[in-house]
C-alpha cells in the first residue's frame, strides 16, 4: 500500500498526467494484484485514514480523528489478523500513529514525516528509539 498518490498520478489508471512520470512498478502491482476502480475513504487525512485501514473502524471509533490524536491501540489491527492467518507482515516508512506498530513481524518506521536526507528510523522492537541512517529517504525506504 502506498500513500498520497492521486489516481491521475498512477499510469495504470490511464490518465494523461501519468504519462509525464510513468509508474511501471505500481502498474505491475495493479496488473498482477489488485487495482481499485471504485473506492471510499473514511477520512481524507493521512493518519486518520491509515488508522481506519488498520482497525476497520471509523475515526470516531478508533480514536484517531485528527493528525495529532492517538489511535486507541487496544483495538485489533488488521495486521494482527493477517499474522493470525499465517501471513508475514511488515510496515516501512511513515507510521504517524502514537503507538508502536503492532501485528508486524518487521517494521522500520520514520520519526514523524522523516527528513529527506539522513532520516531517523525506529526498527522492530525498538519503537521510540529512532536512529539516523545516512542517505536519501526514498532509497532507504525502498
Amino acid at each position: 500500500m502506498c500513500d498520497d498518490h492521486a489516481m491521475q498520478a498512477i499510469s495504470a489508471y490511464g490518465s494523461p498526467i501519468s504519462k509525464l512520470a510513468p509508474t511501471p512498478n505500481i502498474d505491475r502491482l495493479a496488473e498482477r494484484g489488485m487495482k481499485f476502480n471504485e473506492a471510499f475513504v473514511e477520512n481524507s487525512l493521512s493518519t486518520p485514514s491509515r488508522a481506519c485501514l488498520m482497525t476497520g473502524l471509523y475515526s470516531h471509533q478508533n480514536g484517531q480523528r485528527q493528525l495529532a490524536e492517538g489511535i486507541d491501540s487496544t483495538k485489533t489491527f488488521f495486521s494482527e489478523l493477517l499474522q493470525q492467518a499465517g501471513y508475514s507482515t511488515a510496515v516501512v516508512g511513515k507510521w504517524h500513529m502514537s503507538c508502536s506498530p503492532k501485528g508486524f513481524d518487521y517494521y522500520h518506521v520514520l520519526d514523524d514525516q522523516g527528513q529527506y536526507y539522513n532520516p531517523t528510523f525506529a526498527s522492530t522492537g525498538q519503537y521510540g528509539n529512532f536512529k539516523q541512517e545516512m542517505g536519501y529517504a526514498t532509497d532507504l525506504i525502498t
